[in-house]
């Protein structure tokens, strides 16, 4: 029986903490940054369960959005920020999802719309792990999953037209059971492109970021990350 694709988020999730710390790579006293989304929640409980059982202790988490804080007030797990001295503005290890994983495992990352918080987390970090289910590797970016970006809403209309001009076709992400825009955690709005054709991923996030009204685009190019990616089989890959 083909194990479906919420099952494969769970199976990637556990394989990569547990190997992680089979591996030495988590450990007690760590300082972990906790991503956001369906396959990230995953991650998040199987550390508490690691942490439930005595494996580990003493983990200092900095969660990338409202729904990780709320998750981790539930399973005891204490939540700082990168400014907290116990923090000291750099993680040991960060743990995420992915909406796209491309070659060389570049991301797109934001469909819950955490991109900002989830980069500066993941870009202070020593290392990032990623865990996917199969249907997030792909050939190339741009013209699948639409590329968030977090925009000042003030800036809106000419980042549109910044954008339309690197070729890619913006929309305005609307709410689900809220009428109007997608409001981030930080009280911006989101812009979600697509191209017609391929982009590179590192020079299309240099180029976005460089608008000005633009607050971070969902390309992650620059800490590039070690990926668990679980399949309809049950095996799980490690890229």
């Amino acid at each position: 029986m083909a194990v479906s694709k919420d099952e494969q988020k769970v199976l990637a999730a556990r394989t990569a903490v547990d190997t992680l710390i089979n591996e030495g790579k988590i450990f007690s006293g760590m300082k972990i940054g906790l991503g956001t989304g369906s396959t990230a929640m995953p991650a998040v409980t199987r550390l508490a369960e690691r942490i439930a059982d005595g494996t580990l202790r003493d983990i200092k988490a900095v969660a990338t959005s409202f729904q990780t804080s709320l998750a981790c007030e539930e399973y005891g797990i204490p939540v700082y920020t990168l400014n907290d001295r116990a923090i000291g503005g750099r993680l040991d290890l960060a743990i995420d999802g992915a909406d796209e994983i491309g070659p060389g495992n570049s991301l797109i990352k934001g469909g819950g719309a955490a991109l900002l918080r989830e980069k500066i987390t993941e870009y202070n970090a020593d290392s990032l792990i990623i865990v996917a289910d199969e249907s997030k590797i792909v050939a190339s970016h741009g013209t699948g999953f639409a590329l968030p970006v977090e925009v000042i809403a003030e800036a809106r209309l000419p980042v549109t037209q910044a954008l339309e001009k690197l070729g890619a076709k913006p929309r305005l992400r609307e709410g689900v059971r809220k009428a109007g825009p997608v409001i981030t955690d930080n009280g911006n709005m989101i812009l979600d492109c697509l191209w017609e054709k391929p982009v590179n991923p590192a020079e299309m996030e240099d180029a976005i970021d460089a608008i000005t009204g633009v607050v971070e685009c969902g390309f992650f190019t620059k800490a590039r990350p070690r990926a668990f990616v679980a399949h309809a089989d049950g095996s799980v890959e490690e890229r």
